[in-house]
């Protein structure tokens, strides 16, 4: 009986202690290999849902990818020098990625980003390290966004040797979201719609591309925001941030879509509201309007029809905006639901749009405008 006993009482040996966790010898390894989560109820119907990569499993969010991966080309180019400047445009995210980098390569960062800035972000960076500049006022024509990229070049020129990624242009901006296609097909076997906010241009081109080589029946569904210019819409001021913009990134590729939504920012609201109450995930404003759209493209898809959502970071550094009741009241964005479907417009100029649309007529409005 003794030696019964003492058999039972032998701790298991380490080797039986099985884990998928991953040891990280520095900050980088952090980066990547983020879950999928099934959507369902109350965006689709049980059993036809979606799949989110939760890009916010990232220390920083998905922008973490393309930071450490341009500063890691810039470096093996010469284009970056040991010890040199890093200074960027960003609302937030990038800034997050490249605030590693500049620790894991031991870079200063400088950030320019506007008034629009979250406090909770502004204090985030500023913690790891970054110096965060704000432009006070929108260019005439450009808004934010190149009032924010004329900045950078005043502060390229005023520190000799420093190097801006430009995430706008740069195309390792888009090759660095191939790892992200990768962990897609051996997560799901294969994707055959795929759902994506669209600010640079750098996600959805990358991930699209690289999977089309798996999937080449891919349909690619863009998300932008009310106000936005990217898709052949007038510029407006925008209240979300992330997704959209007021130039025109040459990064996006146009042909790569079949089809854009417009989402409103109560309709996002209304969403990551919603997200972190039935499935306990959530995110910013893009995730809202990406699980808004790919919930209604999984509701009206073929029932076997697979259907991926990139969500691109967490719900931290929104606890100021869209979890905020007061934010929220004070831009009238608990006012209404969204309506079950989007409205569907023919064309991008017919009708400047203020809530949640639909177009299969995507356009490259630097071409239609030449």
């Amino acid at each position: 009986m003794s030696n019964s006993l003492s058999t039972t009482l032998v701790p298991p040996s380490p080797a039986h202690l099985l884990t998928t966790a991953n040891r990280c010898p520095q900050p980088s390894t952090m980066v990547g290999n983020t879950p999928v989560l099934w959507i369902d109820q109350p965006f689709a119907d049980a059993g036809r849902g979606f799949w989110a990569k939760l890009e916010g499993a990232n220390p920083g969010g998905m922008k973490d990818r393309p930071a450490l991966h341009m500063v890691e080309q810039a470096k093996a180019r010469g284009d970056l020098a040991p010890g040199a400047m890093i200074i960027e445009s960003t609302s937030g995210t990038l800034g997050l990625g490249l605030a590693l980098a500049g620790v894991v390569h031991h870079h200063p960062v400088t950030l320019v980003t506007d008034p629009g800035l979250e406090p909770i972000l502004h204090r985030m960076l500023s913690a790891y390290g970054a110096n965060v500049e704000l432009v006070t006022d929108p260019h005439p024509t450009g808004g934010w966004q190149q009032a924010r990229r004329d900045k950078v070049a005043e502060l390229l020129d005023t520190h000799p040797g420093s190097w801006c990624p430009d995430q706008y242009t740069n195309p390792d901006n888009v090759d660095a979201y191939h790892s992200l296609a990768v962990e897609l097909i051996a997560q799901l076997g294969r994707v055959d719609v795929l759902v994506c906010s669209v600010g640079t241009g750098g996600h959805s081109a990358g991930v699209a591309r690289k999977l089309r080589q798996f999937c080449p029946d891919l349909k690619l569904v863009g998300v932008d925001t009310v106000g936005s210019t990217i898709f052949g819409q007038p510029s407006r001021n925008r209240l979300m941030r992330g997704l959209g913009s007021s130039i025109y990134p040459d990064n996006i590729d146009y042909a790569a879509f079949d089809e854009v939504h417009w989402v409103a920012p109560h309709e996002a609201v209304w969403s990551c509201r919603t997200l972190a109450s039935t499935h306990y995930a959530s995110g910013g404003w893009s995730v809202g309007a990406v699980a808004l759209t790919a919930g209604w493209i999984a509701r009206t898809s073929a029932p076997e029809t697979r259907v991926a959502a990139i969500f691109p970071d967490g719900p931290q550094r929104y606890f100021d905006t869209v979890y905020n009741d007061d934010y929220c009241a004070e831009h009238g964005l608990l006012d209404d639901d969204p309506p079950t479907e989007p409205a569907t417009i023919d064309h991008p100029a017919e009708q400047v749009v203020q809530s949640w649309t639909r177009c299969a007529n995507v356009i490259n409005p630097t071409e239609a405008a030449a």
